[in-house]
């Protein structure tokens, strides 16, 4: 039998950083109880902000929350309004006192290059019933544009309202999962559909991280105009 990994899990430390950075002796049960709380709650709150991942920082009592998401003018609101209103209820699940939770707010610019984004996108679409296999073509044909080296997208469950669940994939370019220096952004998602749950896995390789180099994000950098997709002209 093959041994599955979590391609994040198995690169922390070499391109990948972890998604909670605290060091706690006494109170690390209960930082963690917090972390997780944070995340089920803003995944929660923040359903249609398209987001994408949550990172915690923690020094002393002070919580930093690092947000990423590809609509930022959601999670701010008008005027900053519904970020206040965001950080008082952070103080309170995360139990520290008022002034101590920092909201950091990163926008995610090329959401086709962020493995949570596409799945999150394959998902709502399999919920809408649009048919998985032009869902997955097409997100991968958008990160290809995108600059992408290689994607792979798996759906399983009761695809197209079937009696029998299965699993169905498609892979285009490379996409090295037992190299440890390549760069691979892998993310799941799960679609609640009237026959059932289907799950959405996204594997994204996006390139070599040489040691001694910054792993890139190239899902934060502005598209330049070589990357970014051609319109089609319309024919008559």
């Amino acid at each position: 039998m093959g041994h599955k990994v979590s391609p994040t899990g198995f690169r922390l430390g070499v391109t990948e950083n972890w998604r909670s950075r605290w060091f706690s002796e006494k109170d690390y049960a209960t930082n963690v109880g917090n972390d997780i709380a944070i995340r089920k709650f803003l995944t929660k709150r923040l359903k249609g902000a398209s987001l994408s991942r949550v990172d915690i920082e923690r020094a002393g009592s002070k919580v930093k929350v690092v947000i990423y998401t590809a609509r930022p003018g959601i999670v701010i609101g008008k005027k900053g309004a519904d970020i206040d209103t965001l950080r008082s209820q952070l103080e309170k699940i995360a139990g520290v006192s008022k002034g101590d939770v920092d909201i950091d707010v990163i926008e995610v610019k090329r959401p086709e290059l962020d493995a949570a984004l596409v799945a999150q996108s394959i998902a709502e679409q399999l919920e809408a019933r649009v048919a998985f296999r032009r869902a997955v073509r097409k997100a991968v044909q958008s990160a290809q544009q995108a600059g992408a080296q290689g994607i792979r997208i798996q759906c399983s469950g009761r695809l197209g309202g079937a009696e029998m669940s299965r699993r169905e994939w498609s892979r285009e370019g490379r996409v090295p999962l037992q190299t440890l220096r390549a760069k691979i952004d892998y993310a799941q998602a799960t679609a609640h559909t009237i026959m059932g749950s289907c799950g959405v896995s996204t594997w994204i390789y996006l390139g070599e991280v040489m040691p001694g180099q910054q792993a890139p994000n190239p899902a934060l950098e502005t598209p330049s105009r070589s990357n970014r997709p051609r319109r089609q002209e319309r024919r008559d």
